[in-house]
């Protein structure tokens, strides 16, 4: 309903009694996190604290030697701002709907930004236990933070500036996205916290890296830079996430291990699963096949991540037994069963030969594209 959160994000309110205090701390007390840090595990993350600051903090760019959206934008005060901003619309005239709407749907997960700094902040150990807490952890969250600010300012405004989108349903969308809030199910735990960014990171470069190949191919070369230079902050951000497992793995191996099956076993959750622009429900699943239609994001994409994680932290050089042996073998073999499944699903989809779907999207204007 217009001006109301999906039933999917709401919540009844409740009586906050004496009564009620004592069974939500009872309960609170009971329910344990499916895969909660154990107080060990917790002790291993403490005594890192030398080795983020001496390996994690340098990874970040001073903000003097960082690019803002403003070298990539028109000066408003300059004589010649019109001209530029008419220069952009005529640049942007020919990309197609279909990879409009998927630039649009990265710039909305962008501005996501509070929930995922809210989620970091969920993890034990390593949150900012007063919003400038002076830990290199809570350091890093805060300045990663800053970084990513600055991707959503400049897709935003540039996108205001072609006059193809309807910014008022992108403003909601965003809104409605911020306040439905996310739970990846890292269950509280820094080892599938980190695991979690370290995928997610990649998945974002991959996407900004696609857009901005087609954005070049479809004319308008400076968006083609926004979407590159975006791309290569979540390539720097990757590589930090992933820096941190390889340091859980080798000092705790088998947790780490166990941890990632975890992870692997509930799927990566889209930051933006729940965007809503207050009339689709099912905005999320539009916009995800025309995504996965333009190439930019698709399941092949998922199973190369988990193949390049697995790489990257030599997990199949790894020597286990028991729980963490399974874990082991259960992300080896996961990339393959992925692709599996997906060529199945491909194949169903051509077998079926149903007439191409179409939706239209409220963020351009309602015009239709294909899935």
């Amino acid at each position: 309903v217009e001006g109301h959160w999906p039933e999917r994000t709401r919540r009844p309110p409740m009586a906050v009694t004496s009564t009620s205090r004592a069974a939500l701390a009872s309960a609170d007390a009971r329910a344990k996190p499916g895969f909660a840090i154990r107080p060990d595990q917790l002790e291993i993350v403490a005594q890192l604290d030398v080795w983020a600051e001496d390996e994690l903090l340098p990874m970040l760019k001073p903000v003097e030697k960082s690019w803002q959206p403003q070298d990539y934008l028109p000066d408003p005060s300059s004589e010649g701002f019109l001209d530029e901003v008419k220069a952009i619309q005529e640049r942007s005239a020919d990309i197609p709907d279909e990879l409009l709407v998927s630039i649009v749907g990265d710039m909305i997960t962008e501005e996501a930004l509070p929930t995922y700094q809210s989620m970091l902040n969920t993890l034990d150990g390593i949150r900012d236990e007063t919003g400038a807490d002076s830990s290199p952890w809570a350091r890093w969250t805060r300045a990663w933070t800053a970084e990513e600010n600055r991707h959503g300012d400049l897709m935003n405004k540039y996108l205001w500036m072609t006059g193809r989108i309807d910014m008022q349903k992108v403003e909601k969308t965003i809104q409605y996205l911020i306040g439905s809030g996310m739970d990846p199910k890292t269950d509280n735990n820094p080892y599938l916290g980190y695991l979690y960014t370290s995928f997610q990171e990649r998945a974002t470069k991959i996407s900004h890296g696609n857009t901005a190949r087609m954005a070049k191919d479809a004319g308008d070369d400076n968006l083609a830079t926004i979407c590159g230079i975006i791309a290569a902050d979540e390539a720097r951000h990757e590589k930090a996430y992933q820096k941190v497992v390889e340091k859980l793995f080798s000092v705790d191996p088998e947790g780490t291990m166990e941890a990632y099956q975890d992870m692997m076993k509930k799927q990566i959750v889209m930051p933006a699963h729940l965007m809503f622009d207050g009339e689709n429900e099912n905005l999320w699943n539009e916009f995800s096949a025309v995504a996965e239609r333009m190439d930019v994001y698709t399941a092949f994409d998922y199973a190369d991540i988990v193949d390049h994680c697995n790489s990257r932290w030599n997990v199949a050089d790894m020597d286990f037994k028991g729980d963490a042996g399974k874990s082991q073998e259960y992300v080896l073999k996961l990339p393959d069963r992925i692709r599996r499944l997906a060529e199945r699903a491909e194949k169903r989809k051509k077998a079926q030969n149903k007439e191409e779907q179409s939706a239209r999207i409220s963020w351009i204007y309602n015009r239709e594209v294909k899935m």
